[in-house]
């Protein structure tokens, strides 16, 4: 998937909004200005994406391009290398599956706030 695809897939979730707190060349991907989803950009060659723990062990036994949260919290975030190997589809998924996790964590009032986007 490349990288404008993901922005623009990034952005159509409600409420999302990128932001650039490491830099030009690292967009940020926030809902209610929590971390969904991290891209290197430039030459594009990964995005860490938020996991259920159990997810994140089964993704990488199953993916080889998927790896251990890099500069993350390795137990709830995931690294996925820009190889080609992973489909669009199935990339899509992972950064809806991403954002839904950090809107479940949300407080009550945010998430009401966003429901209003």
């Amino acid at each position: 998937m490349k990288l404008e695809a993901i922005r623009n897939h990034c952005l159509s979730l409600k409420g999302a909004m990128e932001e650039f707190p490491f830099g030009e060349n690292t967009p940020v991907y926030k809902v209610m200005g929590k971390m969904f989803a991290l891209a290197s950009e430039g030459e594009f060659t990964s995005m860490n994406l938020k996991v259920d723990p159990e997810t994140g062990v089964e993704l990488r036994e199953k993916y080889p391009s998927v790896q251990a949260g890099y500069h993350m919290n390795k137990k709830h975030w995931i690294t996925v290398l820009s190889d080609g190997s992973i489909p669009d589809k199935l990339m899509r998924k992972w950064i809806e599956d991403s954002y839904q996790l950090v809107v479940d964590k949300l407080p009550k009032s945010q998430r009401v706030k966003l429901d209003a986007f």
